[in-house]
């Protein structure tokens, strides 16, 4: 789970970039009379790198500067004519600084640090399998439960944001669907199939959308992040195994990982979220940040370029009638702070320790206008002993489980969150990663109660619908007499909780 919301994820809402616009006029365009960049002969032994180049979105532009990539050596991936974002692939080590010089570009750079690779595999980390011992004895208890699905009984989630009353009020509309931008969906799992949305489904690796059968499952059984997020949101209530937030709407699949290591480079996002609104997708869930760097810097050329395709690509969503949300972080941070150190970036090569003002360096693509920021609580409607927070950062919350110091009086006793594994199996994870998609599907439930709500409308009805417990007396969860985090502001709003907690219930009512 390392590329994930698993490692330490740092976001700020959309008020510290009020100047990332729909026209991106933080980003001016680069002055130059020079209309093409001068060839330049590229070296026998240079990576071949992937580059976006962001140009005006008139046809004229686009194909001035489509010839200039040909002539400083660059190869067009794909283009994305409506929002002015260019996928290259260049083994020009000049590529970068010759392609920003030409007229009607106004941001480009590389989006990995490492050349171009050969599909592979790689581990995501362990999770924690529900053995059959312990199935039997959930099923056990959850069928003292009348309409209660076969391991509900250990979903204390549902409970805790009143999930499991709302199902019996609305379930969510088939009309409504929520794609997991992620490392893939199990979509043959017996609790996933029902909902599940093929045609609105894909896989973005590189850029380009593959929508060949089953192009979006994840490469192997490691990869279980995304389906295990796809059943938190839409698991149907069919009598097998659990149940979703919203198990009445659709669920997407979009796989955005490199197979040769797992991460979520920029252009694959771009294509994510472009496909989701060409499809008609109303929310999509992001419970990552976009590789190689924690924080993309407006200053260096390379990360400002990150910064300004998604961000494209996400407004073009937004505009189109898309709610994009994403989780917060799991390193316990504030993230209304000054400075923050990063020691993992760029995590596609040799990372490098640097401190950054997480105000002018963004995480990608929480930090981006329109996008929910999501924090995690346990079940006692707390802030997850991981969970990042900050006044004015974070929007909302909801359950992403808390091993450490939330224990729930389930058969399980386990505090993380169960859900739905490839291979037909079932697991407990835990982290903001968990809480994300708890909070797209009450926003799925909220879409499916008010239709024709914009995704501003969406928002502002998660926000209104939310519980805030308020900042607590005392946060010192290990005993040691040391506050483990501080809470800033009221009960209306605060650091923690943002607006507050989900509530599914109230999203139908």
């Amino acid at each position: 789970m390392s590329r994930l919301r698993s490692r330490r994820r740092l976001a700020l809402a959309v008020p510290v970039v009020l100047s990332l616009t729909a026209s991106l006029g933080f980003l001016p365009a680069a002055a130059s009379a020079a209309p093409y960049a001068e060839p330049t002969a590229q070296t026998a032994d240079a990576p071949n790198l992937s580059y976006v180049v962001n140009t005006k979105v008139d046809r004229y532009t686009i194909a001035s500067v489509k010839k200039a990539i040909a002539a400083a050596g660059g190869t067009v991936v794909i283009t994305y004519d409506k929002i002015g974002v260019i996928v290259v692939h260049s083994a020009n080590p000049d590529f970068g600084p010759q392609i920003r010089k030409v007229r009607g570009v106004q941001s480009a750079g590389a989006t990995r640090t490492s050349a171009l690779t050969p599909a592979g595999t790689t581990d995501e980390g362990a999770v924690q399998l529900l053995t059959k011992e312990q199935a039997e004895k959930v099923e056990k208890a959850s069928a003292a439960d009348a309409g209660s699905e076969p391991l509900e009984a250990d979903q204390w989630d549902l409970r805790a944001i009143g999930a499991d009353k709302a199902a019996q009020i609305n379930p969510g509309s088939k009309k409504v669907t929520v794609a997991v931008i992620d490392t893939g969906v199990d979509d043959t799992h017996p609790d996933i199939a029902p909902n599940f949305s093929k045609s609105q489904s894909a896989n973005c690796d590189g850029g380009v959308p593959d929508t060949s059968e089953g192009a979006w499952r994840p490469y192997t059984a490691d990869d279980y992040h995304g389906t295990h997020v796809a059943g938190e949101i839409a698991a149907a209530r069919n009598g097998i195994g659990v149940a979703g937030v919203a198990p009445g709407v659709k669920v997407a699949a979009i796989n955005v990982t490199d197979p040769s290591n797992g991460l979520f480079y920029p252009e694959s996002v771009v294509c994510a979220f472009v496909f989701a609104a060409d499809h008609g997708v109303e929310i999509t869930n992001n419970s990552y940040y976009v590789d190689p760097w924690l924080y993309n810097c407006l200053d260096d050329p390379d990360q400002r370029a990150i910064v300004d395709s998604v961000n494209r690509a996400s407004l073009y969503a937004q505009h189109k009638g898309t709610l994009n949300l994403a989780s917060a972080g799991n390193s316990n941070d504030d993230l209304d702070s000054d400075a923050l150190v990063d020691d993992s970036s760029p995590d596609d090569s040799t990372p490098v320790t640097r401190t950054v003002d997480p105000h002018k360096c963004f995480d990608v693509p929480t930090m981006l206008p329109g996008v929910v920021t999501v924090s995690a609580t346990g079940v006692n409607n707390l802030k997850s002993y991981y969970s990042s927070y900050g006044y004015g950062v974070v929007d909302i919350a909801a359950p992403g489980g808390d091993r450490l110091y939330q224990i729930p009086d389930t058969p399980s006793k386990n505090g993380r969150i169960l859900s739905t594994l490839p291979n037909n199996s079932y697991g407990f994870l835990q982290g903001t990663s968990m809480a994300s998609p708890h909070a797209a599907g009450v926003a799925a439930l909220l879409k499916s109660t008010h239709p024709w709500a914009s995704p501003a409308q969406l928002q502002a009805l998660l926000k209104a619908q939310a519980d805030n417990p308020g900042c607590p007396a005392s946060y010192d969860q290990d005993g040691d007499g040391t506050q483990d985090a501080t809470c800033v502001g009221g009960k209306r709003v605060n650091g923690f909780y943002g607006f507050g907690i989900v509530n599914a219930l109230r999203a139908v009512k």
